[in-house]
């Protein structure tokens, strides 16, 4: 797992720091003793993860545009960092179908920038770039994807993933046999408290109970892989580690969930609003609705061999984790208490993934 002695007094740089999953890795990389600097745009949502656990005082926070070599040249000379994390990205498959350029430019673009700073950066041992499962060429198989199979995309998000993962790979090749070495990374759908994205299950399903609505569910048959924020986080952390000590490792890697969790839309519905309390869900079918994909797994093989990571959470746990972070924020919950409801969650995880791993 995460080895704490690795990480304190080790400076960090996080592209995305001000959204969820960034917000997370933040927090860990803190609890961590690490020294982290952000760069990013300010919160795209209100509320957000970032602003309820006020990170802005607790790490150095920039605000920039991905695509302004400039600024984030200059974020990065002066974080000096030996790992970089970078998460910046337009994350959300709806969006693209109405801003596909945006899409590409953030998240193609954006990635060749940060890379090409990076090769400006001495100080730089690791690279982890995060991408997406959709970055496959979804055949709506029921066996997860390994990394070796074809890149693809339906949709400008799912496309411009792919494309990341390429440029990604034609800069390890390319400028990076010597220096940091350089790795991409797939994760599953990932829930976890502090999460207000639009169209997304959880945080809609939030929203609607805030209002006393039904929670209103686009594809409840879709298949997805669920799994807590902190999963793939861990196997992230775990993966930098590798990264400075091997190029072995600088490849493109899975972090998904069990198999077992990889269930419908509608079945994680029912469990999140059990857990509630109360609550309500209508399927809802959309005229012209643009193509999401119906079924989606991945296989995560290749991290539990060579890194000895794989999932510890069930999906149950991995939704009480989530409900109880948004039960404390709609209670009123102040920053401080919500940060520390996120150390408290990271700990446990940890504590539980030690525990899965004793014989």
């Amino acid at each position: 797992m995460v080895r704490r002695e690795f990480w304190r007094g080790r400076s960090v740089f996080l592209t995305g720091h001000t959204g969820f999953k960034g917000g997370w890795l933040s927090t860990w990389l803190l609890t961590l003793g690490a020294r982290v600097a952000g760069y990013a745009l300010a919160p795209d949502t209100t509320p957000s993860y970032f602003e309820r656990c006020g990170l802005a005082e607790r790490l150095a926070s920039c605000y920039g545009d991905i695509n302004d070599a400039g600024a984030l040249e200059a974020a990065l000379g002066a974080a000096r960092p030996s790992i970089v994390f970078h998460l910046a990205a337009q994350s959300l498959v709806r969006r693209s179908y109405r801003a596909p350029v945006e899409t590409f430019a953030t998240n193609v673009l954006g990635t060749a920038r940060l890379l090409e700073a990076v090769r400006g950066t001495p100080s730089a041992e690791a690279v982890v770039v995060v991408t997406s499962d959709k970055c496959y060429d979804n055949r709506e198989r029921p066996e997860g994807y390994r990394e070796d199979e074809p890149l693809g995309g339906h949709d400008p998000y799912s496309a411009s993933k792919a494309a990341a993962e390429l440029v990604a790979a034609a800069y390890r090749r390319s400028f990076f046999a010597q220096g940091a070495r350089v790795a991409t990374v797939r994760a599953g759908n990932v829930i976890g408290g502090g999460d207000w994205g639009e169209d997304r299950l959880v945080p809609d399903a939030m929203r609607a109970l805030a209002r006393g609505e039904a929670v209103r569910v686009r594809n409840p048959a879709a298949v997805r892989p669920w799994q807590h924020v902190l999963e793939p986080l861990g196997g992230y952390l775990t993966l930098a580690e590798r990264l400075v000590e091997s190029d072995a490792f600088a490849t493109a890697w899975n972090f998904g969930p069990r198999d077992e969790d990889a269930v419908p839309v509608a079945a994680l519905v029912e469990l999140v609003l059990g857990l509630w309390g109360d609550g309500r869900w209508e399927a809802v079918a959309e005229a012209a609705a643009p193509h999401e994909a119906g079924l989606l797994r991945l296989d995560w093989t290749q991290a539990r061999q060579r890194l000895g990571w794989r999932p510890v959470l069930t999906l149950k746990e991995a939704a009480e984790l989530t409900v109880a972070w948004y039960r404390a924020a709609a209670g009123g919950a102040t920053p401080p208490a919500l940060y520390d409801l996120g150390v408290e969650q990271i700990g446990w995880y940890e504590r539980r993934w030690r525990a899965a791993r004793e014989p």
